[in-house]
């Protein structure tokens, strides 16, 4: 019988910790900033995190992740699932405050996360309600007005998400998981 290995917190509880509140304040600020703070907001994190905790390479995964957002809102907002009214979109597609949340959020992936990726179940589990949640509150935060199917939508596509994102850690960052 094979034993687990344990698990390797990328650094302390307390730097962990912080990965997660600089998430949630840069989700705050972008959501109520506009576009105009979430661009300086995610130039000031994302620029701290690669210069202080990121590891080598992460920053391909925060562009793929930037890229995804990109192409998964995107979409949803092209087939109606977003009315995002008077902002100014970025290629037609997204403002920037919702852009910019997805090289945020790639940020705690290699961190604050890192635990849930050795259980791809409740990854999914997580990212299933976690996901829409999100999207929920900012819409009402920030005004949007979401279509009936989006969260379901939504649902879907962040369990998928988080389940590749599990499937990818444990097959090739064994280094991150245990």
């Amino acid at each position: 019988m094979a034993t687990k290995r344990p698990f390797k917190p990328s650094g302390s509880l307390r730097g962990m910790l912080f990965n997660a509140l600089r998430f949630e304040a840069g989700w705050l600020l972008c959501v109520l900033g506009g576009s105009w703070v979430a661009a300086a907001t995610g130039a000031v994190l994302l620029s701290w995190h690669a210069w202080r905790c990121a590891r080598p390479g992460e920053w391909r995964f925060i562009a793929v992740f930037a890229l995804l957002g990109l192409i998964l809102d995107g979409g949803f907002h092209l087939a109606g699932g977003f009315d995002f009214h008077d902002d100014t979109l970025i290629a037609g597609l997204l403002p920037v405050w919702l852009w910019m949340l997805w090289p945020l959020f790639a940020t705690l992936v290699f961190h604050s996360l890192a635990w849930l990726w050795r259980y791809p179940l409740i990854a999914a589990a997580c990212g299933a309600v976690s996901g829409p949640l999100s999207y929920l509150g900012g819409a009402a935060l920030a005004g949007v007005t979401l279509a009936p199917w989006l969260l379901p939508a939504q649902a879907v596509a962040w369990g998928a998400l988080c389940w590749g994102i599990s499937t990818y850690m444990r097959r090739y960052r064994a280094d991150i998981v245990g």
